[in-house]
């Protein structure tokens, strides 16, 4: 399977599930026991304007790879109208960028640079 032939879309769906369960056990680690609590502290990491947020400290970093930058861009440009309320289209995208490298670097099997990403969002 040529993961760079995957629609971006599904590998943001995979993406998004893998980058909140990091978030979710990094706020469990932290030591908090209540799940409102787990779930008010998670937003500060898992809504879009967050994501996009720190997809733009990477790039800003020069830390993504060229291949990288590719699927980011392929996600953010990708063609959609929709998005949700609470955000405008262009945050959207972003956080779909990072999404989409995520699921891309699942599919690679590169769960070291997942690490580095993740310990970079969570620094």
């Amino acid at each position: 399977m040529n993961v760079l032939e995957i629609n971006v879309l599904v590998l943001a769906y995979l993406g998004d599930a893998i980058y909140e369960i990091y978030i979710r056990k990094y706020l469990i680690a932290k030591g908090i026991g209540n799940v409102n609590d787990l779930q008010t502290e998670s937003l500060n990491y898992v809504s879009a304007k967050s994501q996009a947020k720190y997809l733009q400290k990477m790039i800003d970093n020069n830390m993504l790879s060229e291949e990288e930058l590719d699927v980011v861009k392929r996600a953010r440009n990708y063609k959609t109208t929709s998005h949700p309320k609470n955000c405008d289209i262009v945050t959207y995208k972003y956080a779909t960028g990072l999404e989409a490298l995520i699921g891309y670097l699942e599919l690679s099997e590169n769960k070291e640079r997942i690490d580095e990403i993740m310990n970079f969002i969570l620094k």
